[in-house]
């Protein structure tokens, strides 16, 4: 029978000190979600006022049926999932077929195409031009122009080709070689399988950048009815706000229309925010173990 070590008396000071810490980075972290939440079903005056620091003042559900009165939320949910999903898989196939080949040692010059990527990570063409391509090729207000222009991540690479270099053995590759299988087969049949961490952390990164990109479109898309979410939120926004300076000579209605913009700015980031949060438990393990094994080895 194992006997238990007794703690000594430093140790637990130590374990209570570490648990004390924890505890206040994770209420640091969830605090200011909890807080617009909060923010999001009470008076905005008493939000301001300091009356909701732990509990809703004046409960409100005003600003969330402002919002879902816009039939733009819900076709702006659709496009956002399907912006969503397409440029995950594609992006993330990218930055696979690009970072494989590249950890390959046996790939001529290879270290001079990663300082072509590298160099792309702190110099950019800038905006009109990339804006010019957009136009030139015909991508304009479709959704390949929110998905291609960006589709291959540097770092991303870079995390990747790390853990296929650090993470799969080299002498399962030497065997596949000598069983007769090319780099295509190889890549299917055991990189990919062995990959699913890594492959975690890519579809998190890439599904929290096409959610919550709104610039992107906003640039490159004219038609209010491809808007993603995050853009349809904004334009909700705005127009509550351009209503509230309109109302702003007339006695009391300034006050209402700024009362009802901020319920509706409250409400608009929980709404945006709340897909996310709820996918995320589902992939944090192979988030945390991907990450880790892709960004410290090597």
């Amino acid at each position: 029978m194992i006997k238990k070590t007794k703690m000594r008396g430093s140790d637990k000071v130590i374990e209570i000190i570490m648990l004390a810490v924890i505890l206040l980075i994770v209420i640091t972290v969830l605090y200011p979600l909890y807080y617009v939440v909060v923010a999001s079903v009470s008076d905005p005056y008493d939000v301001y006022a300091g009356k909701t620091f732990f509990l809703p003042s004046q409960f409100t559900l005003e600003g969330y049926e402002k919002v879902f009165r816009e039939s733009a939320i819900f076709k702006g949910y659709i496009n956002s999932i399907l912006y969503t999903l397409i440029g995950t898989i594609v992006t993330t196939a990218l930055v696979f077929i690009t970072a494989f080949p590249l950890s390959r040692r046996e790939l001529p010059g290879r270290n001079l195409v990663m300082i072509f990527y590298l160099i792309t990570m702190y110099f950019t063409g800038g905006l009109i031009p990339t804006y010019i391509v957009v136009s030139k090729t015909g991508l304009l207000n479709s959704m390949w122009a929110l998905i291609l222009p960006g589709g291959v991540s540097v770092f991303n690479v870079i995390v990747t080709r790390t853990y296929f270099e650090s993470s799969i053995p080299g002498d399962v590759l030497e065997a596949a070689k000598i069983d007769g299988c090319g780099y295509l087969k190889t890549f299917i049949d055991i990189v990919l399988p062995l990959s699913k961490p890594v492959m975690a952390v890519m579809v998190v990164f890439a599904m929290v950048a096409f959610w919550n990109d709104w610039f992107t479109a906003l640039i490159y898309m004219n038609d209010k009815g491809k808007y993603p979410l995050q853009l349809a939120l904004r334009q909700i926004l705005v127009q509550s706000e351009a209503l509230a300076s309109a109302l702003s000579g007339m006695d009391g209605g300034y006050a209402e229309a700024n009362r009802i913009t901020e319920l509706i700015k409250f409400s608009s980031i929980v709404v945006g925010a709340a897909p996310m949060l709820i996918i995320y438990p589902f992939v944090q393990k192979y988030f945390e173990k991907g990450f880790m094994i892709g960004a410290v080895k090597g």
